[in-house]
């Protein structure tokens, strides 16, 4: 895939980022309750990774936003732990290493915030995003962390930074 660019979420992509996410919810068939769907700040992507030790990246290609994700503190957990945080990609875009890219963007954005451990919750039937995950270092934990209020995501795994 030529032509894209892995950047910072700006205001006005934040209509964008939101219908993203909710199309590869109803794509996927993937709960909308309990997980990201319901996330009060989907609308307000820009403003919720304002904030300090937050960021959220975009895919652009030819000015539309084809993927995201992002990492912020784990609610409710120690300083040490944050979270991978909507990682999302349109159809089109999948298989062609851009998540690899756009994770190492944000693993490296978490360590330079100072964090320890990263965490994230996903879906059973996610393979290929759970692939992605094992092969940089994410490792299955058997109980879920922080307060997500994801309560429909069972899959969790941890990553040492």
């Amino acid at each position: 895939m030529d032509n894209w660019i892995i950047r910072k979420i700006q205001k006005e992509d934040n209509q964008s980022v939101a219908q993203l996410i909710r199309s590869v919810f109803d794509e996927l068939n993937i709960p909308k309750v309990g997980t990201a769907y319901e996330d009060p700040y989907l609308d307000l992507m820009f403003e919720e990774y304002n904030k300090p030790r937050s960021a959220y990246f975009v895919v652009e290609k030819e000015g539309r936003i084809i993927g995201g994700a992002g990492v912020a503190p784990l609610a409710n957990e120690a300083e040490m732990y944050c979270e991978l945080q909507k990682m999302y990609f349109l159809p089109e875009t999948r298989g062609q290493g851009i998540g690899s890219q756009m994770m190492e963007r944000c693993l490296q954005s978490a360590r330079d915030f100072g964090f320890e451990k990263c965490y994230l919750e996903t879906m059973p039937f996610m393979l290929d995003a759970q692939k992605l995950y094992r092969k940089v270092g994410f490792e299955n934990i058997c109980s879920p962390m922080g307060s997500t209020g994801h309560t429909s995501c069972p899959v969790w795994m941890l990553k040492e930074l």
